[in-house]
């Protein structure tokens, strides 16, 4: 009789964990409460539906840590990137996908996998036996958030997450905007083009900056206290940090030649990226925003390019929930308390869907392990897995725990390299050179355990 693994929650890690666990001969069982109960994000009931972008950021392998972590998936046969790269779109050097297709896709091969069901149910109490991974994400239910605060003595940590919007393609107008890449990057035409921009002047943006400040905002709920992550903060945040903040972060002009007026340098750039693979839809790029939706509509039209754009989807904020991972948790993922419960995704602090997938594959297999009776040694931590797991589960300082996306910064120091920004190449590539043979090391005893 096989032994089995039930996981709470079909997204990203959900998903990853359920596809890792099944191929090492686990049955599995995916508990997911859509669509019977749904969330403020999401739209549909597929397993692995994108929520606040089709991005899963760069796909570059040798001097971006996603990007390794991107590569450490695939060696470790991943379903997500498995997916990403099937319904990929052009982005330049990021990995972006047809978010609709990606998902159905996702729940067709997790459906058609002979040792995984899905349950279309909602858990909302903790599990006293069995073996389980809550992988629900910051959407976790209220009820199951409240069973989790209560057993663990303390209130969910929390931050706020804002979704940015999307315009029809056919709505823009293109004889203000070009189609480019930053600095023309790809290897083909349609990566070197991928991008949608709409150029500012200096007034136009500084106007635009008093109307962002000015607009009406949602307001946060009486006694309702979290954060941002900084990752994903709403463009009237970063205004509010300062008027120049946003024209060196996602408006940023740099790389870029305005296609209809090359000799005049834009002095802000809006950039759009492909949201489906027809390119009717493009999501604009960091403008995730809390302004109310008629605002939105008023500000987003003093875009040059955009001044009769239509909307598939406007802005919107929500609470993201995640747990003190470091002092919850112990180095197997499993909740200290009840050791038959792992958690996984970014529920334990990591941030993004690459890092949500990414700790959902580790749980999916050291859940494997322990159903098997089999030793998994640790992950190493000069790996981008190893480094994330590391860092959530006792590497961070437990009273100051935020969620973090993957970076270098999370790496074991590297004898023998230059520092500093001009030594900054060589590194990177030391670091995933190192991380590459690591984590091949890490997988080939687990690969003939299985066979």
């Amino acid at each position: 009789m096989k032994q089995h693994l039930h996981i709470i929650g079909g997204g990203m890690a959900g998903s990853e964990a359920a596809w890792q666990a099944a191929n090492a001969g686990i049955a599995v069982t995916i508990h997911e409460m859509r669509p019977k109960v749904g969330t403020f994000a999401h739209r549909t009931g597929h397993l692995g539906e994108m929520v606040c972008s089709n991005s899963f950021r760069s796909d570059d392998h040798e001097q971006n840590a996603v990007g390794l972590l991107h590569w450490e998936m695939r060696a470790a046969g991943g379903l997500i990137m498995q997916m990403a790269q099937r319904h990929r779109l052009p982005a330049g050097g990021a990995l972006a996908v047809d978010r609709d297709p990606f998902a159905e896709s996702v729940t067709a091969a997790l459906k058609a996998h002979p040792n995984i069901s899905v349950s279309y149910d909602e858990i909302t109490t903790l599990p006293e036996d069995g073996h389980w991974i809550i992988a629900t994400g910051p959407l976790t239910s209220g009820a199951l958030a409240a069973a989790i605060a209560a057993e663990t003595g303390t209130e969910a940590l929390a931050f706020f997450d804002a979704i940015a919007p999307i315009v029809y393609h056919d709505t823009v107008n293109m004889d203000v905007a070009w189609m480019q890449s930053r600095y023309d990057k790809g290897e083909t035409v349609a990566e070197q083009t991928a991008y949608l921009n709409c150029p500012m002047t200096k007034a136009q943006y500084e106007d635009f900056i008093d109307a962002l400040l000015a607009a009406e905002k949602t307001e946060f709920k009486e006694g309702e206290t979290a954060g941002y992550f900084d990752g994903c903060l709403p463009i009237e945040v970063m205004a509010e940090r300062g008027r120049e903040t946003l024209r060196f972060g996602p408006m940023k002009p740099v790389g870029l030649t305005n296609a209809h007026d090359p000799a005049n340098k834009p002095y802000a750039v809006v950039q759009l990226r492909r949201d489906n693979a027809l390119g009717t839809l493009y999501n604009i790029v960091g403008f995730q925003t809390k302004m109310k939706y008629g605002a939105q509509k008023t500000v987003f039209a003093m875009i040059p390019g955009l001044e009769t754009a239509e909307f598939a989807r406007l802005g919107g904020i929500h609470r993201n929930t995640f747990i003190n991972a470091p002092r919850l948790l112990d180095d197997q993922m499993r909740l200290r308390s009840r050791p038959n419960i792992r958690f996984a995704g970014q529920i334990t602090g990591v941030e993004g869907y690459v890092e949500s997938a990414a700790m959902g594959l580790l749980a999916g297999r050291m859940a494997a392990a322990e159903l098997q009776g089999r030793s998994l040694s640790p992950v190493p931590d000069t790996t981008a897995m190893g480094a994330l797991v590391s860092h959530i589960t006792g590497g961070a300082d437990a009273k100051t725990f935020q969620p973090m996306n993957v970076n270098f910064g999370l790496f074991p120091p590297l004898d023998g390299v230059k520092g500093g920004r001009r030594g900054r190449k060589d590194r990177y590539k030391a670091y995933t050179d190192r991380a590459k043979a690591d984590w091949q090391g890490w997988l080939t005893p687990q690969a003939l355990a299985a066979e």
